[in-house]
């Protein structure tokens, strides 16, 4: 009987993956170049789900010396003596931190296990003193420096992004933990944080000025997450039987896998990333489903973009100077920045130039993910009903019928909700692209011309639409408007049908007045 490979989904131990037969993507070079370039403080920060804490794991196995674990894979073939340090690993996401006393209590049960481990007498009136008791003790008593692995440094600050008060006490807090860093380094051998961002004001970054940051280095883009050629290393048999139960070729297979779950990228030279979660999902449960989208909810980053003001087809499409993406803060960050740092926006490619670096969404699961999230907020669409309204609009536009195209839109955008601070031209705009985004749709919005620009601009195989939009004003001005400044003209020796549609706008119904095609 063929043998099944085992895909572990939410084990991030690597002692257990390993000792339970389960698929391993072998980043344990990355550990070599670690070591062997001789960093002592690194940091590196990636989106929820992307396999930080996986990394982390087989990093304190790494240093624990346990070989018979990395048998077969990289670290093995090289000069490493296998020297056994003493490590502390500190796993803060453990909790959401909604009350100040949290911390404290996971810290104390941490520590209480480092002093029993090492046999250290407790010591201290706080949780740092009392840390930097037990780095300089397990260093004094296995005669090596310590290794410190913390993962999620930051889940305590980023769970109360909301809470001025909880904030500033996570961040005394934190910020006297992590001072033992500089303080007690002669006592250390690395300290390895993940987290998804950085903190500029917390004292690990302030105060460490030889920390690494390598989030965005070229050498590490690959750390995390499955490259292409791991897909097609790894993952063969999990997309031969994903072909087998869709019934299609593995190379369509692997087209959907990619359009679905690729597209991340970390780095100015760095190769597009898979989203690991997502794709070892798709192999155990032989379905391509949005499964990123399930472990976090989108609507706290559409809430932020709702009340931010923002054009959305801008937003996320944004330019950003590449040194201050690796600066940036959550507690006040740039909505672009925020959709950065939490993974809906990832790097498209970077300018040389002027050292910036273009941004987009880095695939369909975000897309849908996040755009199902923001339409309720511009339109009144009950949540869980978008795809059908989705459905009977694409097939109007897809088989040329204007009118009715025109009555599902003018249906669809029905009764704006009154409490958004937008103006009306801008809501509607933001609603009709990340409509059009969601339908798949070929849909731009303020395209230029020679002699001015195109409000909204569809294209389909078969059919153009070029619509113009006037609020409070009426739709036989919107149609004048397209036929004075030629807006057509550039599409005069295209084959497919043009429809050249006029909308009126009213501001005070917030709803679609009238319409006429031409």
């Amino acid at each position: 009987m063929e043998e099944r490979v085992r895909y572990a989904i939410g084990d991030q131990d690597f002692k257990s993956l390993r000792e339970g037969g389960y698929l391993y993507v072998d980043k344990t070079q990355y550990i070599y170049r670690i070591i062997d370039t001789g960093i002592k403080y690194c940091f590196l920060a990636r989106p929820r789900r992307f396999g930080k804490s996986l990394f982390l794991s087989t990093l304190r196995y790494f240093f624990e010396g346990r070989r018979h674990l990395f048998n077969g894979l990289f670290i093995d073939s090289t000069d490493w003596k296998w020297q056994q340090y003493p490590v502390l690993y500190l796993d803060l996401n453990r909790d959401r931190y909604a009350e100040p006393g949290i911390l404290d209590s996971i810290l104390d049960y941490i520590f209480s296990g480092w002093e029993k481990d090492f046999g250290i007498e407790a010591k201290g009136y706080d949780i740092s003193s009392r840390f930097a008791n037990i780095i300089k003790n397990a260093h004094e008593k296995t005669g090596r420096q310590v290794v410190i692995l913390v993962d999620e440094y930051d889940k305590p600050l980023v769970g109360n992004l909301n809470s001025d008060a909880n904030f500033g006490h996570y961040r005394a807090k934190l910020a006297s933990l992590y001072s033992n860093f500089k303080s007690a380094a002669e006592h250390i051998r690395l300290v390895f944080l993940t987290g998804v961002s950085r903190f500029s004001k917390l004292s690990v970054f302030s105060d460490l000025n030889n920390i690494s940051d390598i989030s965005f280095s070229n050498d590490y883009a690959d750390i995390c997450g499955i490259t292409e050629q791991e897909l097609l290393d790894y993952f063969q048999d999990g997309i031969t039987n994903l072909a087998k139960e869709y019934e299609v070729s593995f190379e369509f297979i692997c087209k959907r896998l990619k359009k679905n779950y690729d597209g991340y990228r970390f780095a100015k030279k760095g190769s597009e990333i898979y989203n690991p979660w997502s794709v070892l999902n798709a192999m155990k449960e032989a379905r391509i489903g949005n499964f990123w989208n399930m472990t976090g909810t989108a609507s706290l980053i559409a809430e932020v973009l709702r009340n931010a003001d923002l054009d959305i087809e801008k937003t996320l499409n944004a330019r950003w100077r590449f040194d201050n993406l690796a600066g940036l803060d959550l507690r006040n960050a740039d909505p672009t920045a925020l959709l950065y740092q939490t993974g809906y926006l990832t790097i498209a490619h970077y300018e040389l130039k002027r050292d910036t670096v273009r941004l987009k969404v880095p695939n369909d699961e975000v897309k849908e993910g996040l755009f199902n999230e923001l339409l309720p907020f511009y339109v009144k669409v009950r949540r869980g009903t978008t795809a059908g309204v989705v459905r009977e609009i694409i097939d109007s536009i897809s088989y040329g019928e204007p009118e009715e195209m025109m009555r599902n839109l003018e249906a669809f955008f029905a009764g704006i909700p009154y409490d958004l601070r937008i103006d009306n031209e801008n809501n509607f705009h933001n609603a009709f692209y990340i409509l059009m985004t969601l339908i798949g749709i070929d849909a731009k919005t303020e395209v230029h011309t020679s002699d001015g620009r195109i409000d909204l601009l569809i294209e389909t195989p078969e059919f153009i639409y070029i619509i113009e939009l006037k609020y409070d004003r009426s739709a036989e001005e919107a149609l004048r408007q397209i036929n004075e400044k030629e807006y057509a003209r550039k599409f005069q020796t295209d084959s497919r049908k043009l429809f050249k549609i006029g909308v009126s706008f009213s501001s005070k119904t917030r709803c679609i007045e009238n319409w006429i095609i031409s």
